[in-house]
């Protein structure tokens, strides 16, 4: 599926949310491209005129109808993928917060095909998107006194 994100002429602004519950992280696995099959954290790109705080809730409300609260910035990745000529296909600058959950069950869009609360030590067992586990991590630790 092409869009202005595919062959970017520019990096694209995205945002994601580590959303604990009980001591536990959403992640959710892509259904399809980008990151197909991988375990990660919901989100997506930033639109014009959005603060990055209400990028987050409507992409977290997207994906997967919860209600959130974000918190903190917790870290960023930056995510190039490359076609088989070495030309750039995608590049998104990806700004992660740590957030609380406020209300809801996961249910999926149509771009993820499951959702687990894991206890941040069980995403080893899991394909991740690279650097989940340091994201996750930091914000636990950085949401914990807060609990």
């Amino acid at each position: 599926m092409a869009d202005e994100r595919t062959y970017p002429q520019r990096p694209y602004l995205a945002v994601s949310a580590a959303i604990i519950r009980n001591r536990k992280v959403l992640v959710v696995r892509r259904a399809r491209k980008p990151a197909f099959n991988l375990y990660t954290l919901p989100g997506g790109a930033v639109e014009a005129g959005e603060t990055l705080v209400d990028a987050v809730i409507r992409e977290v409300r997207e994906e997967t109808s919860l209600s959130i609260e974000p918190v903190v910035l917790t870290g960023h990745r930056e995510v190039i993928a490359r076609d088989e000529q070495g030309k750039v296909e995608r590049h998104f600058v990806i700004l992660c917060f740590a957030a609380r959950w406020l209300a809801g069950e996961p249910i999926l869009s149509d771009e993820l095909d499951d959702a687990r609360w894991l206890d941040p030590s069980e995403l080893g067992g899991y394909r991740t998107t690279e650097g989940l586990a340091e994201i996750v991590t930091n914000a636990a630790a950085l949401l914990a006194p807060l609990a």
